[in-house]
């Protein structure tokens, strides 16, 4: 990366084309290519950890973030609660991440298969066998981590609070 990329988070943000691009040059220079992928809805403590470690598993982290209508297809109508172009910005806002894309496919195997990580990381709220990307990080060679997970933050969890919060409430009075 220039230090051009080093001023704003936009720098980090491409397209799935470019960040094959990416991958494929830092394959030649010898890197080690790691890839996590998330709605990262509401940025919290947990995103910020899970991405640290999954990028203590390589030289370069790559990050998809699911399109608006691929976290509604996943999470429901009500979500996202920010955009995929918000959300992609904060989270090439962090130190660990090198590049970032947005996906509308439900899976993240199409885009797997294009780069060709020799890791993908994921939360360990699921089992290795659950992981439906798995087949895909191991055609070539990679291997899927789980990502310790600490269950404290979750986007879920962050919303039903802020919900119970509203409730409680009492209407002002005039």
């Amino acid at each position: 990366m220039s230090r051009t990329s080093l001023k704003s988070p936009k720098y980090k943000i491409v397209s799935l084309a470019k960040a094959v691009e990416i991958a494929k040059k830092a394959r030649k220079k010898g890197f080690r290519i790691v890839t996590t992928n998330g709605a990262f809805d509401l940025l919290h403590a947990s995103h910020v950890q899970s991405l640290a470690d999954a990028k203590s598993h390589g030289d370069l982290l790559l990050v998809g973030i699911n399109s608006d209508a691929s976290v509604r297809r996943n999470k429901g109508s009500m979500r996202p609660i920010i955009s995929a172009r918000e959300r992609a910005f904060m989270v090439a806002g962090l130190a660990s991440v090198d590049c970032v894309f947005v996906f509308g496919s439900k899976t993240p195997i199409p885009w797997i298969l294009k780069i060709r990580p020799h890791v993908h990381a994921n939360g360990s709220d699921r089992a290795i066998d659950e992981i439906v990307e798995k087949y895909a990080v191991e055609k070539h060679g990679g291997r899927v981590v789980l990502l310790p997970h600490t269950g404290l933050h979750s986007t879920t969890m962050i919303i039903k609070r802020i919900l119970r919060t509203q409730r409680k409430r009492k209407p002002e009075s005039k």
